[in-house]
């Protein structure tokens, strides 16, 4: 992030973030530098997760930055030594979607007790999904006329939503605030795409 100004709030809270994951930061921030390219950060999501591989750990980490006019996903894995490669190695990509792209911003909440829920109380879980038309999901069904007698054969009725990235995070896989970080990424991104529909 060599291109912004240095006294950045939302720059340094990225590196910040960033940093904490201690899962080569550098490499992550090179990489979301390149992609973000000169732009101010208006907002930013850091997600890091392991995985079991068989009887090896994985990690893997996702950066969501937005800027005034793009969406920057950014996703690092780690990987073993294998027969293309002597040492281990790590792979990180970057997509930068225009916001004017964005066609919808789905937030998920989970939460206990919804009876005793009151305004402002925390989610145990959030699920983002965010959809920009290059990945879509097909989901069927059987299609009927409403008649239970009936043996014709009406063909499908679906649907089709678009389905390109999907974050879960819950306050018992990334602590009490993740959520709340995933709430105010949303907030921030719907906001931003609202500007430029």
């Amino acid at each position: 992030m060599q291109d912004v100004p240095p006294g950045s709030r939302a720059v340094a809270a990225l590196r910040k973030d960033v940093t904490k994951t201690g899962y080569y930061p550098d490499l992550v921030l090179d990489c979301l530098d390149t992609a973000v390219a000169g732009e101010p950060v208006a907002a930013h999501l850091v997600h890091h997760e392991a995985h079991f591989d068989g009887d090896e750990l994985r990690r893997h980490v996702t950066v969501l930055v937005l800027t005034p006019t793009r969406l920057v996903i950014g996703h690092t894995d780690e990987y073993a030594a294998d027969e293309s490669h002597p040492s281990p190695y790590a792979l990180s990509s970057t997509e930068a979607v225009a916001l004017s792209r964005v066609t919808n911003v789905v937030v998920t909440r989970t939460v206990s007790m919804p009876s005793a829920y009151e305004t402002g109380d925390p989610a145990h879980e959030v699920l983002l999904s965010i959809g920009w038309g290059a990945v879509s999901r097909v989901e069927l069904e059987v299609a009927t006329c409403g008649d239970p007698q009936c043996e014709a054969d009406h063909g499908y009725t679906g649907t089709v939503t678009s389905d390109d990235y999907t974050l879960r995070m819950s306050r018992a896989g990334d602590g009490p605030g993740g959520p709340d970080q995933a709430l105010a990424f949303a907030a921030a991104l719907s906001a931003a795409t609202t500007r430029h529909s």
